[in-house]
């Protein structure tokens, strides 16, 4: 036990210490809910396609090799931090067995990450088939336009958008921001609005109507 504190904790070991702790903060973030969030946000971010000028805006065949669309986002860059930590732990304990003295942290990193990057595509590819919805992740967010979302954090107003979460038609959450598309609306926590467009990043919605009527139980 002593030898892994001492590697974990020497200067040249930093990179894999913290990739490893980042890993244990993802999952603690998971484990309350707001990997969610984190998680949706970049997912609603990804658009592998292409751009005005007919280019292609992402290398979608590398993206594809790395594993990347093929997981959802958080789990697939916790996968790669735990194999960059373990692969840069396990090669500075084994290099300093061999020659007497720890390795520089920035040569032993660049080593790991190159071993790290094709392994997480390699371990991401086939655990994207046994989770077949997510490798659907990457969609054009203009195709949330039309879909029921609930605000989940603040109070939209005119000029004051506020944190929304919508599923897409592949059964995926994302999270966005909106606000009304009338002026003299206002969407408070829990609500549900129908998103009607999107000018950039922020969707405008429409009241459902039914937020306010008595429930009957």
């Amino acid at each position: 036990m002593s030898t892994v504190i001492e590697l974990l904790t020497q200067p040249e070991s930093l990179p894999f210490s913290v990739a490893l702790a980042v890993v244990a903060l993802l999952a603690v973030l998971q484990l309350v809910g707001l990997g969610d969030v984190l998680g949706g946000e970049v997912d609603a971010d990804v658009d592998v396609g292409v751009d005005a000028n007919g280019d292609m805006a992402i290398d979608a065949g590398l993206l594809s090799l790395l594993g990347i669309g093929r997981v959802p986002f958080m789990m697939w860059l916790m996968i790669l931090l735990s194999l960059f930590g373990v692969i840069g732990l396990a090669g500075q304990h084994f290099l300093e067995a061999l020659t007497g003295a720890p390795w520089s942290a920035l040569l032993v990193s660049a080593g790991s990450a190159a071993v790290s990057l094709p392994a997480t595509g390699a371990i991401s590819r086939p655990l994207g088939r046994v989770l077949p919805k997510d490798e659907t992740t990457a969609i054009n967010v203009s195709a949330l336009v039309g879909r029921e979302a609930e605000v989940v954090i603040g109070t939209a107003s005119a000029g004051n958008p506020a944190r929304a979460k919508v599923t897409d038609h592949f059964g995926q959450t994302h999270y966005v921001m909106l606000e009304p598309d009338n002026a003299d609306q206002r969407f408070v926590q829990s609500e549900k609005v129908l998103i009607v467009r999107r000018e950039g990043e922020l969707f405008k919605a429409i009241a459902r109507g039914d937020h306010y009527l008595p429930r009957l139980d």
